[in-house]
């Protein structure tokens, strides 16, 4: 069955940099990810701007609101992916084939002790750590690894 038809979703998503140039990732609490890690993302509500998705985001699924945050740059473009075969219909109730994503860089102003991955109920991640930029792309979901790569060439030199 072919699923072409269908739309992206639209998402935003925050690359968080430490002083140390270290990016965060939080292990999804979701059994399906079980194991993987990403980048704080979601969907953009209707009338919300990218920017202001990113930091909702970013505000929901770590605790870290945007006054410990520094915005460096969007992305020069959204960039897409497609859900496996398998994932296509079953995740976002069918409505989508996969989702263009809008990144944003930022470093963080905080401390660890800001970070709380339940702020926001439910939680999304049950762990979080920072990981070497080169090595991001090895943890995360296979079908998300194009992004990722790219997200990375986008935001390299101002790490």
């Amino acid at each position: 069955m072919s699923f072409d038809h269908l739309p992206y979703r639209r998402c935003a998503g925050f690359m968080l940099v430490n002083a140390e140039g270290l990016v965060f990732v939080g292990q999804r609490i979701d059994p399906t990810a079980h194991g993987f890690w990403q980048m704080p993302q979601g969907g953009i509500d209707k009338g919300e701007d990218t920017r202001t998705a990113a930091l909702r985001e970013l505000e929901e699924e770590t605790g870290i609101g945007a006054h410990l945050v520094e915005v460096i740059a969007p992305a020069s473009k959204p960039l897409l992916y497609d859900l496996p075969p398998e994932l296509v219909g079953k995740v976002w109730k069918g409505k989508y084939r996969g989702q263009e994503q809008h990144w944003f860089l930022g470093r963080f102003l905080g401390e660890d002790a800001d970070i709380n991955l339940e702020a926001h109920d439910p939680a999304e991640f049950n762990e979080w750590r920072w990981v070497e930029p080169a090595t991001l792309p090895e943890v995360i979901i296979p079908f998300k690894r194009a992004v990722y790569e790219a997200v990375l060439a986008e935001f390299k030199r101002f790490i």
